[in-house]
């Protein structure tokens, strides 16, 4: 007899569509089955911060550079990686990694522009603030368009910072360079969600509902599980003890975030609209933007909504302030720190912070179980920026950080130094080499890399 959950994988109600994490009990059509000792889907994330790091807070064990490959164990992280310790086995430092065409190449200023738009890339932007971007397609893309017919979305792009596809932000440089890391195709920039409503509706909403049921709901204060109550009452009964606990811990987890959205609404009243658009505000607090947004990534990995993901936890040049780490001046403005102390320890401050919020993702992914392990070993997750030294403005030795992976082969709990130059799309192509997707060039590679698995 058929199992008569073997194609439920949906809660369902009016204006919502809740898919489920995978279940013994259940083998979803349209998500990665729990059964017979099958395994979760590798998800591939990146996450990228602007305007270079302070690395010698960053680099464990110093600055020197080797000739060829080396690894040695991470020991004591350097005061920038220290809130990730939990995870220092799932995790491997990677230095010597560069994107050659970030460099100026003859095309005079706009580094920071570059840098974005070659990171996923490996590719030399056209310098152009008009209509004609040209770039290349980049390595979440290429995932994308392979994985895509796999799972509801190809792929989610993520950020904390709007940013415009038009007009001139980097010394001649389109503002889609700056505010973009997902390229589709070479003219083609994936712009990214920002406000946490439209990301939430996106993956809860029901696909047909309208704005006048958004509305509703919004300014009724319920919560999207009201309106799946009799659809998850039917379901539990029907789920082993174990299942049924799995349940309460994802519809808990779906409501906490549920509830932060909500709180950052109400706070602030005038980022709600009239005639059923969806609100426009978001968290006044950084570090709350990021870890919501951290989160919604992770329930869209958990059930399998997607398999790629992009999080901009700011735009490249970004002048943002950082007042509650003690740092008033904008963060551009600190990269530039010509050496002075003062303002090197503001950077550090400044990455120190970006790093903690990296932690809290990591941490939340590697408490998630699935069949083989956690979310966080059935992930690759890449973490940095295009820019080594702000102030130097280099894009080789560049500040990359690979988390997860161990159910693909990843070693962790290593600093992993290449030879000074090696082209950072080495590394895509072996991570997407371990997702089946053999690719034999992406941008400026030569190669994979080596010592990785």
């Amino acid at each position: 007899m058929s199992n008569p959950l073997s194609r439920r994988a949906v809660l369902s109600g009016v204006g919502a569509a809740i898919a489920l994490p995978a279940l013994d009990s259940i083998a979803p059509a349209s998500a990665y089955s729990a059964r017979a000792g099958a395994v979760a889907p590798v998800r591939m994330a990146f996450l990228f911060v602007p305007n270079g790091m302070n690395m010698e807070h960053w680099t464990p064990g110093g600055l020197s550079r080797v000739g060829q490959e080396t690894a040695e164990p991470l020991a004591n992280l350097p005061s920038i990686l220290e809130p990730l310790a939990a995870v220092k086995p799932k995790m491997q430092v990677l230095s010597g990694l560069a994107q050659h065409n970030g460099f100026a190449l003859g095309d005079g200023p706009g580094d920071h522009a570059r840098s974005a738009a070659s990171w996923l890339t490996g590719v030399h932007p056209k310098k152009t603030a008009g209509a004609d971007i040209r770039n290349g397609i980049s390595a979440d893309q290429v995932a994308a368009a392979r994985l895509g017919g796999k799972t509801r979305f190809g792929s989610i792009e993520l950020g904390c910072e709007r940013g415009g596809v038009a007009g001139d932000c980097d010394s001649g440089y389109s503002c889609a360079y700056s505010s973009c890391i997902s390229w589709r195709s070479e003219t083609t920039p994936v712009a990214k969600e920002v406000n946490p409503r439209l990301v939430f509706e996106r993956l809860f909403g029901a696909p047909n509902a309208n704005a006048e049921a958004l509305r509703l709901r919004t300014q009724q204060r319920r919560s999207i599980l009201d309106f799946v109550l009799e659809d998850a009452s039917g379901l539990r009964a029907k789920l082993s003890g174990k299942d049924r606990q799995k349940v309460e811990e994802y519809l808990e987890s779906l409501r906490d975030v549920e509830k932060r959205v909500a709180a950052f609404e109400q706070a602030n009243p005038a980022g709600l609209v009239p005639s059923g658009q969806v609100p426009k505000g978001v968290p006044a607090d950084y570090a709350d933007h990021i870890r919501l947004m951290g989160d919604m990534m992770i329930l869209a990995f958990q059930t399998d909504a997607t398999r790629v993901a992009t999080f901009m936890f700011a735009n490249e040049g970004s002048n943002r302030s950082y007042r509650t780490v003690g740092v008033p001046d904008g963060h551009h403005d600190m990269s530039h720190h010509s050496g002075d102390p003062a303002k090197l320890e503001a950077k550090r401050k400044i990455d120190l912070f970006h790093v903690q919020q990296l932690a809290y993702i990591v941490n939340r992914m590697d408490s998630i179980k699935e069949q083989n392990g956690t979310l966080l070993d059935n992930t690759m997750l890449v973490y940095g920026g295009g820019i080594g030294d702000g102030n130097r403005h280099n894009h080789d030795d560049l500040p990359i950080l690979l988390a997860g992976g161990g159910n693909v082969g990843l070693k962790g709990g290593r600093h992993v130094r290449y030879p000074s130059n090696t082209p950072m799309n080495n590394l895509f192509l072996s991570l997407l080499d371990r997702l089946g997707i053999p690719v034999e060039t992406l941008g400026d590679s030569t190669g994979k890399l080596e010592g990785l698995f």
